[in-house]
């Protein structure tokens, strides 16, 4: 069993109380009380050595002739001095002793600072280097902690850092690619067995009823399959970041579109819709194509696993002034009663918390992850919870902009509802 330099830290720092606090706070004190340990050796030292002296001081050799002295005056008066010198070291050594207490003392109050401030700046990249560490996510593996210095433990510890993510970066996206290209590739076999189908049930003459039943079904199949890889596309774009297409727009309007867009769903359903949106437009900024998809998933949602003659209600808010501000687009529907701390597992790729959710058993399970991760992407915040009622409510919060959108712009979003 070997024992480190920094086991015997952590060894002293336990039998001094500070397994717990900072690790400045823990230098710190560990400065303090070595520098208590030092002085108080040095301080018995010097007392060592101060009683040595005046111990030597007391004895006066004779001269070394072993002769009497010549009278009894002259032997008395020497005796009187060697007791007033003896009395002058001992209060000399009295006063160095305090003298030497009380610097010791002065100097632990002040070592108490300079501790902390030493500890604090050979603490100081360990700090920058969480911040930054901090700061970088998934979708920012492209950053770096880049510490300068010189090369020390603190320099190899922050270029290792990098490293780990310049591969954690390339790992990523690689499989982004994967994704992206696996989808965009498996399109071009789909289309040709859906061709195939169609030129199969085009033919002259009847078909059989069997034969008709088994082209709808897997036509109906391949649509499943295309919906999946686009989904594929879009997670994986999403997660990229590639979005070049910016733009102020109007979440209300973006949540209008997607439940006018599904208005035969929502009847052959018999679902009710109420919705509370503000005449103010509730202005973000971003990817056209992604945050009407994300609306759309999110109505998608709150339709497919719905109950027959339920209810969805859509309510869009707009919170701060201009660009303090955020914008939230609620969405909650009747449905049968979830489980709360399974519920935030929708937001993960292929989660449906089961069959029963669904009623079919349908659905690729991607609806709410792409919803998140377009979330992610412009900055936002996805919220999902159980109602108590049955169901589920999602919010999605997301930046505000400035309100203040010119009639072009209002025109373009009217455009997009048409």
């Amino acid at each position: 069993m070997t024992w480190s330099p920094s086991g015997r830290l952590a060894g002293l720092t336990a039998r001094l109380g500070l397994r717990s606090g900072t690790a400045r706070t823990r230098f710190t004190a560990l400065y303090v009380a070595l520098f208590m340990l030092s002085g108080t050796a040095l301080l018995v030292i010097a007392a060592v050595v101060a009683s040595g002296a005046s111990r030597s001081s007391r004895t006066v050799p004779d001269g070394g002739t072993g002769q009497p002295a010549t009278t009894a005056e002259v032997q008395g008066r020497i005796s009187a001095l060697e007791r007033q010198l003896a009395q002058v070291h001992d209060i000399q050594f009295r006063q160095i002793l305090i003298g030497s207490a009380i610097a010791l003392g002065v100097m632990a109050v002040i070592s108490v600072g300079l501790g902390w401030f030493v500890a604090g700046r050979v603490l100081r990249p360990l700090r920058v280097m969480t911040a930054a560490t901090r700061r970088i996510t998934a979708d920012s593996l492209h950053e770096r902690l880049a510490i300068s210095g010189p090369g020390d433990e603190v320099k190899d510890l922050a270029d290792t850092i990098d490293d780990l993510l310049g591969r954690l970066e390339g790992s990523f996206d690689a499989q982004r690619l994967f994704v992206a290209n696996a989808a965009h590739e498996l399109r071009t076999p789909l289309t040709t067995m859906r061709a195939s189908l169609d030129v199969a049930l085009a033919k002259p003459g009847p078909l059989p009823g069997t034969t008709a039943t088994l082209a709808t079904r897997m036509r109906a199949e391949l649509d499943q399959v295309d919906r999946l890889l686009e989904s594929f596309l879009v997670l994986a774009r999403t997660q990229h970041g590639e979005f070049t297409d910016s733009e102020r727009l109007d979440v209300g309007r973006l949540a209008l579109a997607a439940v006018t867009g599904r208005a035969k769903d929502i009847a052959a359903k018999g679902l009710t819709v109420r919705e509370d949106r503000s005449d103010d437009p509730a202005w973000v900024w971003g990817s056209r194509m992604l945050l009407r998809r994300l609306a759309d998933n999110v109505i998608d949602n709150a339709i497919a696993h719905n109950d027959p003659g339920g209810w969805i209600s859509v309510a869009v808010r707009a919170e701060g002034d201009d660009d303090t501000g955020a914008v939230s687009l609620v969405v909650e529907s009747s449905g049968p009663a979830l489980d709360q701390r399974r519920v935030a597992e929708l937001a993960q790729p292929f989660r449906r918390l089961g069959a029963d959710r669904t009623g079919t058993g349908r659905g690729s399970g991607l609806g709410l992850s792409i919803v998140e991760a377009i979330t992610r992407a412009h900055h936002g915040t996805l919220d999902l919870r159980a109602r108590p009622d049955g169901g589920l409510g999602v919010t999605v919060t997301l930046p505000g902009t400035n309100a203040g959108a010119t009639a072009e712009a209002r025109n373009t979003e009217m455009d997009m509802v048409r």
